[in-house]
């Protein structure tokens, strides 16, 4: 974080910018520049070239996107970008985020050269992780994991069919809502998929996230298809839920907070009708 830190600062004094105040870190570290920009800090799996060509294309096939406003710099292994600062109005239209997305599935791959298989994401090696975190899950929930693997087994081979270019990470935290409608942020986890993909977050998201009714429906009008019932996209929906579990109890290991929702995600697992909505964290 430090590090990140001094990049921010370093990078704001050569554009130009405001004195960085950090926002929040995770896969990368944010910071407000101003009014005006927000720098991001964070290793990039395409490196600078590749995101700027991506960030070009969407605002070409009018995605609303934030803007870059200076060259990314790359040091070490890490992109320091300025992005436009997007300011939040109203609520978020989530038929035109459908309509957003569908247009985001046309476009030909050949345009973006280099975009990974979903299937080959690090935290989307299932068996692997779940071994990593097996010791912090008690054997209810553990049984009801396996009942979910043994429902959807397949996923992976068939998840090679059919695939067009994906955001990624379709959810509220990767929206942000303007007057001029959504911006769509956050494409680090960009990939090759099929089109339930994009959906299947947002399938699980008012019934077992802290959304609101409606939300998927909305999505699927803009989108003109609804997914429901279609066997790739109910597995991505439901093994998301899976990954994001995994994930919260990997983390568990060394942040408290993170040991706490864990625990709330497991009782799903255990089949609890009680069980708590998630926190997205």
């Amino acid at each position: 974080m430090s590090d990140h830190a001094a990049l921010a600062t370093a990078a704001a004094l050569d554009w130009g910018l405001p004195t960085p105040v950090f926002v929040r870190a995770g896969m990368n570290s944010l910071f407000h520049a101003g009014d005006a920009a927000v720098i991001r800090v964070g290793p990039s799996a395409f490196g600078a070239a590749a995101d700027r060509h991506w960030l070009e294309l969407m605002s070409s096939l009018d995605l609303r996107v934030p803007k870059l406003l200076r060259d990314i710099i790359e040091v070490d292994g890490l992109c320091v970008m300025a992005l436009e600062r997007v300011h939040p109005s109203g609520t978020v239209d989530w038929c035109e985020v459908g309509r957003m997305i569908r247009r985001v599935h046309g476009i030909d791959a050949r345009e973006v050269p280099g975009l990974p298989n979903c299937v080959d994401f690090p935290h989307w090696q299932i068996g692997e992780v779940l071994a990593d975190v097996a010791d912090l899950i008690d054997e209810p929930a553990l049984d009801g994991m396996r009942r979910c693997l043994e429902q959807w087994d397949g996923w992976r081979s068939a998840a090679i069919d059919g695939r067009v270019v994906c955001h990624g990470d379709v959810h509220p935290g990767n929206v942000v809502p303007t007057v001029e409608g959504p911006v769509l942020l956050d494409w680090d986890l960009r990939c090759l998929a099929p089109a339930g993909w994009d959906h299947s977050a947002l399938m699980t998201w008012s019934e077992r996230w802290d959304g609101s009714p409606g939300m998927y429906d909305a999505f699927a009008d803009g989108y003109g298809l609804s997914l429901r019932g279609e066997w790739m996209a109910e597995a991505f929906a439901e093994l998301r839920l899976l990954v994001a579990t995994l994930m919260r109890l990997r983390a568990g290991r060394s942040n408290p907070l993170a040991a706490v929702e864990s625990e709330r995600r497991l009782r799903y697992w255990c089949g609890d009708p009680d069980a708590p909505r998630w926190t997205p964290q």
